[in-house]
């Protein structure tokens, strides 16, 4: 019997979990043993921790811009205190009983009535937009490490060739390409466009010899970036030509005729 979405374990003590946390009850963890779905999840989870957590080169953590934890508590709906401190302009804290004689704003705070008592719910609540927050500001102030680890990966290739890519009349669409050849020797054709065009069909990457005579599909582009395996024994120097087309849903293999970007590469 497949239990019902209300018995699951709740989203955040799987993600907990796939952390290596010591969380959950023993029924939740009783559950998490017999649901294939829980114990997916958290295997999901616990792959991506482990790709960050993935050894790359010391970078330094940058404070993220105001704005950003502006838009954070915004987004969570956080009072004023609360965006204050996600900034951390707080400021100097309220006097205490030695420091509020003869300033009657500290004797005024020294003298304030007791918080209002916050109701279990509500508390649950804050808590997971706090939780929502710390996640954005590993984010934001991990990015300086996060971009070294990327580009890290990106470094064991090597760019051999690249080319601008230009728009072909009827289209506004600029990019790149590049090849990278990897440490084992395979190549890739990165593809990138500036913005997505406008189509009925499908986008379709290929190399073209200079004069059109032939062509190599290397596959679908699905957005405006992609990653596509060259042949082993495909000649660049014979196929040089990138080309973006756009197809019709027509089930013909063949070029539409239709290009939106055309350029070179250098190599």
């Amino acid at each position: 019997m497949v239990p019902s979405d209300d018995l699951h374990v709740d989203d955040e003590t799987l993600a907990l979990l796939a952390l290596g946390e010591p969380v959950g009850t023993p029924d939740d963890l009783d559950h998490l043993a017999a649901c294939r779905r829980c114990a997916d999840e958290v295997a999901s989870l616990r792959g991506v921790a482990d790709l960050a957590r993935e050894s790359g080169p010391e970078a330094p953590l940058v404070a993220p811009a105001p704005q950003v934890w502006d838009r954070v508590a915004a987004e969570l709906g956080l009072g004023e205190r609360a965006h204050a401190a996600a900034r951390g302009d707080l400021g100097t804290p309220p006097a205490g009983p030695a420091d509020a004689e003869g300033d009657p704003a500290a004797a005024s705070a020294v003298d304030a009535p007791p918080a209002t008592v916050t109701p279990l719910a509500s508390r649950r609540r804050v808590r997971r937009a706090w939780l929502a927050v710390a996640a954005a500001a590993g984010l934001v102030v991990g990015g300086a490490g996060a971009t070294a680890w990327w580009q890290a990966r990106a470094d064991r290739s090597t760019l051999v060739a690249s080319a601008v890519l230009e728009p072909l009349p009827g289209w506004s669409q600029t990019g790149t390409a590049q090849v990278r050849t990897a440490a084992d020797g395979s190549r890739s054709l990165v593809v990138d466009l500036d913005s997505p065009p406008a189509r009925d069909g499908f986008l379709e990457v290929w190399l073209l010899r200079p004069d059109v005579s032939g062509l190599v599909s290397l596959g679908t582009l699905d957005s405006t970036s992609g990653t596509f395996t060259l042949p082993a024994g495909l000649d660049l120097a014979e196929f040089p030509v990138v080309d973006v087309s756009d197809e019709p849903l027509d089930g013909e293999p063949a070029h539409s005729g239709v290009s939106v970007v055309r350029g070179v590469l250098d190599a």
